[in-house]
């Protein structure tokens, strides 16, 4: 077994009163997908906004290749190598797919006058979309005029080009077609193909399970079930959903 890229051990977090997370433990391997599930209200947008650094936990401990370590912020995850795509937020529809590739992160041509190197920018997004097989006319071309798929394979792209170690997809599929469905999860294995590790988060089984190594369910803030997915079916894990335990 590899050491995991990341372990997280009994978290908690407390919204006054509210016990959101119980003592959950959480880990993913090196170049491991784990499917992240559970329904309304069972922690999974707390647990990963704890490691994407935009929610401080009440309480535990988390190591990232084994070296304990604070998340106090989104930049102090991106330091550590992880990047979180959320469904809502992931690219900002007026932007070209170059400037949403380089979001806040952008090249600067050398000189007094720093200015952003936009021939660098068109040139790598080119490059790193027609590698995933996104179908674009021109990195020029404004997100607001992609697919539901292809937008979300412009995030993964930004992620795949600055190299994260970690990506968090957050609902990827929810608002999807059909057809845009598989498309991201060929993503998701381009992402494993690359040596990424991925936390796939999902209300829906049936987009999850196929591309996952394991699965993890949560429910009313605590961890029922942690699963090598050869060990485990979909009809056990919506059971499992159901009873929560």
């Amino acid at each position: 077994m590899k050491k995991p890229f990341l372990r997280m051990e009994n978290i908690h977090k407390f919204y006054g009163s509210v016990h959101a997370l119980r003592g959950v433990d959480f880990e993913v391997g090196s170049n491991e997908i784990v499917g992240l599930i559970g329904d309304n209200g069972a922690g999974k947008s707390t647990l990963i906004g704890i490691i994407a650094g935009s929610i401080p936990k009440s309480k535990g401990k988390i190591f990232v290749k084994g070296k304990e370590v604070d998340i106090p912020s989104v930049k102090a995850a991106r330091d550590l190598g992880i990047e979180t795509l959320y469904q809502d937020q992931a690219v900002v529809d007026i932007m070209s797919v170059a400037k949403n590739i380089f979001l806040g992160r952008e090249p600067l041509r050398p000189g007094l006058i720093k200015l952003m190197d936009m021939g660098k920018m068109r040139k790598e997004a080119e490059g790193i979309t027609k590698s995933l097989g996104l179908n674009i006319a021109s990195p020029d071309q404004e997100v607001r005029f992609c697919s539901g798929g292809e937008r979300q394979g412009v995030a993964i792209s930004r992620a795949m080009y600055f190299k994260a170690e970690l990506v968090i997809l957050d609902e990827p599929t929810a608002a999807l077609s059909v057809v845009g469905v598989p498309k991201v999860m060929e993503f998701v294995r381009q992402l494993k193909d690359s040596g990424a590790s991925c936390i796939l988060i999902s209300h829906n089984l049936y987009h999850v399970y196929p591309v996952a190594d394991r699965m993890v369910v949560l429910s009313k803030g605590e961890k029922v079930a942690d699963m090598r997915k050869k060990e485990t079916s979909i009809e056990e894990l919506e059971q499992i959903m159901i009873s929560g335990k």
